[in-house]
């Protein structure tokens, strides 16, 4: 079990190579133009799945504290050469109960454009380094498949599957997605700080797509959300799921929101520690029979909010930090009752998560 990723930058430049536009503009910013190539290998005893891309890009920043970027166009193909035959087995069951589910297990093109813009109010140095009051802003857009689909329309009027247009006999992706972020540092004092985060996500598939590919969908747990859930293991909204291995498929939404509160403080050399409560879950925005807690809804989702807690120990080596988190459930929505509110009677087996990652979580 692994996943292998390969990244070649073909072509880097420190200007921006744009037509249209002025040379005193392009002196007045910091700019570079990209070309990528990435190759992303992923293999599990339950199937084996290769992504291809190559983009062009574009870097800018201004007065040192706010970044652009802009994707002019990104493609990705995806590739599933091999899948078992119990997993197999496992998404013929699924057709009649999630039919949307083996979209996410076909190969599939992702034509996509994207903007990116950041804003920290700190300057160069990062939020989490930052010794002072700071906030940083966090916003992506991006889409995939529009101009294929107006193509195709104009081309083929209908497609031939009776289902989806392809381009070289390849599916391709159609959405809309958005996300925003948001991280504020209260500094207590030289050794203490408070930082409070929230994350909002929305993604919409639509014309050609009747689903998010997979790696387009939203899921909670993990290191950098809601940490008394592994990764993959929350929702959407209060489904609770299956035993079987292969169900972490299931938890996965097209709405994400994560609210975070963490303490931090300075130990001793290079040890910092920190406190936090964390909140959060995925939702669906259309119906899934199998889960129709899964479904956003105004009047319930906040009855859906998973909620955790915790402490973590950080290694800041200057050029990298070595982040372990340990939580526990508070409030799991996955369940009614008693077992509701873990945080009254907490079982260990049940209700703890271990987190190593690199780099703090906002």
């Amino acid at each position: 079990v692994g996943t292998e990723r390969f990244e070649f930058r073909v072509f880097k430049n420190p200007e921006f190579m744009f037509p249209f536009l002025s040379s005193d503009f392009k002196r007045r910013i910091r700019a570079t133009s990209e070309v990528t190539a990435k190759f992303n290998w992923q293999v599990r005893p339950e199937f084996e799945r290769t992504v291809a891309s190559a983009g062009w890009s574009y870097r800018w920043t201004r007065r040192q504290k706010a970044n652009h970027r802009f994707d002019v166009l990104d493609v990705n193909y995806i590739y599933m050469p091999y899948r078992s035959e119990t997993f197999k087995d496992y998404l013929d069951v699924m057709d009649e109960i999630n039919p949307l589910l083996r979209y996410s297990y076909e190969d599939l093109l992702i034509v996509r454009m994207g903007y990116t813009y950041t804003y920290n109010s700190a300057g160069a140095a990062a939020l989490k380094t930052s010794r002072r009051n700071s906030y940083s802003i966090r916003f992506n857009i991006e889409e995939a498949g529009n101009l294929l689909y107006a193509f195709s329309k104009m081309v083929h009027g209908h497609p031939q599957n009776g289902e989806a247009f392809q381009m070289a006999n390849i599916n391709f992706a159609q959405y809309v997605k958005a996300d925003f972020d948001y991280a504020k540092n209260f500094m207590i004092d030289e050794r203490n700080s408070l930082v409070f985060h929230v994350g909002l996500g929305l993604a919409y598939p639509y014309g050609n797509s009747k689903s998010l590919p997979f790696e387009k969908l939203y899921f909670s747990g993990g290191a950098n959300s809601v940490r008394g859930w592994s990764v993959r293991s929350l929702g959407p909204g209060g489904y609770r799921g299956s035993d079987n291995s292969l169900d972490y498929v299931n938890h996965t939404g097209d709405m994400k929101l994560d609210l975070n509160l963490e303490y931090r403080t300075h130990l001793f050399w290079k040890l910092n520690g920190a406190a936090f409560i964390d909140a959060g879950n995925v939702w669906n925005i259309r119906n899934r029979e199998n889960q129709p807690e899964g479904l956003f809804r105004f009047n319930r989702f906040y009855k859906q909010l998973a909620v955790a807690y915790g402490l973590g120990i950080r290694f800041d080596l200057d050029f990298l930090i070595l982040r372990f988190d340990s939580g526990m459930k508070a409030i799991n929505p996955m369940y009614t009752g008693k077992d509701r509110f873990p945080i009254i009677s907490p079982k260990f087996s049940r209700d703890f998560a271990f987190h190593f990652a690199v780099g703090y979580p906002f």
